[in-house]
């Protein structure tokens, strides 16, 4: 499985941006995760296969929301009152279909190639 990941851009603070990842085939839970420079890649958000389960980083509850199209095999991160702070490279991983955890750094099985998100101050 492939997933490709899309929606990244220059937005001023307080901005909203929605980022995109197709995956080519079915997955389990998906979610993205970021790198900021100079610093290691984090949790952000996962969501279930279902949808029904959904995870948070406590730096971005109440201001983005995770979901997902199962139909289309696309995971969205809505991403509103950005913050400088929030400027990274974002990238979509996935566990294998049938996996019945959310995705985390250590368990993912599928990586997308990044999106870069930078929120001017």
């Amino acid at each position: 499985v492939q997933l490709q990941a899309s929606g990244g851009g220059l937005v001023q603070a307080g901005g909203s941006l929605r980022l995109s990842c197709v995956a080519s085939g079915r997955t389990g839970s998906m979610g993205w995760f970021r790198q900021a420079p100079g610093k290691e890649r984090e949790f952000v958000s996962a969501i279930s296969w279902s949808g029904g389960i959904t995870k948070y980083a406590d730096s971005v509850k109440g201001r983005f929301t995770i979901s997902r199209d199962n139909a289309k095999n696309t995971v969205y991160l809505q991403m509103d009152s950005l913050k400088p702070e929030d400027t990274a490279v974002y990238y979509c991983a996935a566990t294998r279909r049938g996996a019945n955890v959310l995705v985390t750094l250590t368990n993912a099985d599928y990586w997308g190639q990044g999106t870069l998100v930078t929120v001017s101050s």
